[in-house]
């Protein structure tokens, strides 16, 4: 049997009902002209994932069944599939709902609720316990959402073995992380295979806050093999013909160890069709490590800030390697007009990086301010010298600097509506190499998951599609520039030392003994842990930015501030 499916890898906004309602619209539309037997669409895509405390609101959650049900006169030949919150007396569940025939016809409830790292699901929802398997004619398929795909013998293995469906759906909401595809293909060929069943799976793409999804929906036949897949970090949809053998449908229900209830919808045969011919689509070549990086960054940025209602963002252009990378990805995000670099230099900013700032700009044809600091800089000195009286100024002096420049950006913003976006990396985010209320002073931190030998890496892989950042930013020694030949190593390990460590404590959550077994210096290693700890409510307070690691500093880091306890 020849079953033409339709993966609709789809951007929504989190709480735009009628906008997400709208995009689906268009979606069913070209999934008719095609000829579509079946339509998917990603996790909570009526609400946007995730939708958190919007959904203690009574009136938004009856507002997402509405928009449900005004999908119904677009699926009068389709099956359609579609993410969104269902309510059973006071229980809200994660769930797809299963529309054809301009009827809707049943819904699946998540059996398995994701609250690890930055999921946070059994906070709203009820896990549901029941597997859902359709038929359409000799059609049968079931259906699951996300986490149930990646429980060992979860509803697919259910669905499939005992209830007799050769065709698996699962709808999701995977956030992105570096490398993140590679290990879902894997599971994804795995579980086909275990199910001897085709499988499709329809992953969200877009940011939201500091979420990014990356979509990359893919189809696999039965025996595992990859039949075609959707490009990462841009809406696609995704349609195949597949050829999937037929087996009988069981004719009654059926329990798994007790607690799982197949239970099985049969929908109205239709009638055959003639199908035009299925668009050509290849499937798209592997991402390398910089290029998928840059990618997600570039996204996730352009995301924050147009459904944020941001037309233009301003960020310092120091002549360093951090603001440089940062004015390339907003560039390549928003477009040349809607980005402000601002240099803003002091007595300390040296002749070849405050030229470096504006051969950048140039290069990249974005409008550039000079505003410099250093009458700012010493009245503040003045007016603070007879409380520092003998004190020497030292790190004071240096943060009034970071801080000033903070004051004149988020002026900027005040005054034009622009937003600030900031430009420190993981490194000094973790360690507290930065400014508080100064260089942390903005609205988006664009790489604040991106450890700086990452930094490095990106803004190699930028000239190498054209070589905007001048190269001495990239060869210059990293310095914040804040006092006489300053540069970063005087305060902190040398990146290629300081990162790996930091991955191993954050990322990877290691023990102290076990860094001291991969061999990491213990004395190093427990300065920097210090800092870490020691600096999480500078983090606490900075904007939100995006997340590319397995663990970022906000939704799955919650560390508390007061906190005495030392390995």
């Amino acid at each position: 049997m020849t079953t033409r499916v339709v993966l609709a890898q789809i951007n929504p906004t989190v709480g735009d009902l009628e906008g997400n309602r709208q995009k689906m619209i268009r979606v069913l539309q070209e999934a008719e002209s095609l000829k579509a037997d079946l339509v998917t669409f990603p996790e909570l895509a009526i609400t946007g994932y995730p939708p958190e405390d919007l959904l203690f609101k009574k009136s938004f959650v009856k507002a997402n069944f509405s928009a449900v049900r005004q999908l119904l006169p677009y699926t009068r030949d389709l099956i359609c599939i579609v993410g969104f919150v269902d309510q059973v007396g006071d229980l809200l569940y994660n769930a797809c709902a299963l529309l054809s025939n301009g009827r809707f016809y049943a819904a699946y409830h998540k059996n398995y609720l994701p609250n690890y790292g930055v999921f946070d699901e059994k906070r709203y929802f009820t896990p549901g316990e029941a597997c859902l398997v359709f038929s359409q004619g000799p059609l049968r398929g079931g259906l699951n959402i996300c986490e149930d795909l990646w429980v060992e013998k979860g509803p697919t293995f259910i669905e499939s073995r005992q209830g007799g469906a050769r065709l698996l759906v699962n709808i999701s909401a995977s956030p992105y992380e570096v490398g993140k595809v590679e290990a879902r293909k894997k599971l994804l060929s795995r579980r086909a295979k275990e199910a001897n069943a085709f499988l499709l799976y329809n992953n969200l793409v877009g940011g939201q806050d500091e979420l990014l999804f990356d979509g990359g929906s893919m189809i696999f036949s039965e025996k595992g093999k990859l039949l075609g897949a959707a490009p990462q970090f841009e809406e696609a949809l995704l349609a195949r013909d597949l050829e999937i053998p037929l087996k009988r449908m069981p004719s009654r229900r059926k329990k798994d160890r007790g607690k799982h209830t197949i239970v099985q919808i049969r929908l109205p045969e239709k009638r055959g069709k003639e199908k035009p011919p299925p668009p050509a689509q290849k499937k798209p070549p592997p991402l390398h490590r910089a290029a998928e990086i840059y990618k997600a960054l570039v996204l996730g940025t352009h995301d924050y800030a147009s459904k944020n209602r941001f037309k233009k963002v301003v960020l310092g252009l120091s002549g360093g390697i951090d603001s440089s990378l940062v004015a390339c990805i907003a560039l390549d995000a928003l477009g040349k007009d809607q980005v402000i670099g601002v240099s803003m230099p002091s007595s300390y900013s040296s002749k070849e990086t405050r030229e470096d700032a504006k051969e950048l700009a140039r290069r990249l044809s974005i409008r550039f301010i000079e505003l410099p600091i250093e009458t700012l800089f010493r009245t503040t000195l003045h007016l603070l010298k007879g409380v520092f009286q003998n004190e020497e100024e030292g790190l004071a002096a240096e943060n009034v600097q970071a801080r000033l420049r903070g004051l004149l950006l988020m002026a900027l913003s005040n005054q034009f509506g622009w937003l600030v976006l900031t430009t420190g990396n993981k490194s000094e985010m973790s360690t507290g190499y930065c400014t508080l209320y100064g260089d942390m002073a903005g609205g988006f931190a664009v790489i604040k998951d991106v450890p700086k030998t990452i930094v490095y890496e990106l803004a190699t892989y930028r000239n190498q599609k054209e070589k905007v950042i001048p190269e001495t930013v990239i060869s210059r020694a990293p310095t914040a520039e804040l006092r006489p030949h300053q540069k970063d190593s005087d305060t902190l390990p040398p990146y290629e030392i300081l990162d790996p460590i930091l991955s191993a404590y954050i990322e990877k959550n290691l023990s102290l003994s076990r860094m001291q077994r991969e061999g990491i210096d213990e004395t190093l290693a427990r300065q920097v842990i210090q800092r870490v700890d020691g600096n999480e409510y500078k983090r606490r307070q900075g904007p939100p930015g995006i997340k590319i690691t397995s663990r970022a500093f906000g939704k799955d880091w919650r560390f508390p501030i007061t906190n005495r306890y030392r390995e």
